[in-house]
């Protein structure tokens, strides 16, 4: 599956279970890790790791198994590996003190056409 296709199917989950802030990085050129990192809040820990295990799921469905996953059992921070995209979902307090958005300091961050289609429907 490709990277954009792969993105769109992440960010269609999380929007589904109502994760918070979004954001879409585009890191092609700054790291041979991925070419896609998502960043997004869960409300509790409990969300944190929902959201995670949905993305890995659906991906499973659509025949793109993650790679691996770290962070579900503590639920603070769960990151799903996916290949051409990475997925990140934290706590609001651990993403505000990680600050993962300045540290790949990627101009252009936006929030997925898919949120910001379905926020003006």
């Amino acid at each position: 599956m490709e990277s954009e296709a792969l993105r769109d199917l992440v960010l269609q989950t999380l929007e589904e279970m109502k994760a918070q802030d979004v954001k879409v990085l585009d890191v092609r050129g700054k790291t041979s890790i991925t070419d896609i990192m998502i960043i997004a809040s869960g409300t509790s820990d409990r969300h944190v790791r929902s959201l995670a295990e949905a993305v890995a799921f659906q991906a499973k469905l659509a025949d793109n198994p993650p790679l691996g996953s770290e962070g579900l059992r503590e639920g603070e921070w769960a990151l799903v590996d996916l290949n051409g995209v990475v997925l990140h979902v934290m706590l609001t307090k651990v993403r505000d003190y990680y600050q993962l958005e300045r540290l790949w300091s990627v101009t252009g961050q936006a929030e997925s056409p898919l949120l910001q289609e379905s926020s003006h429907s």
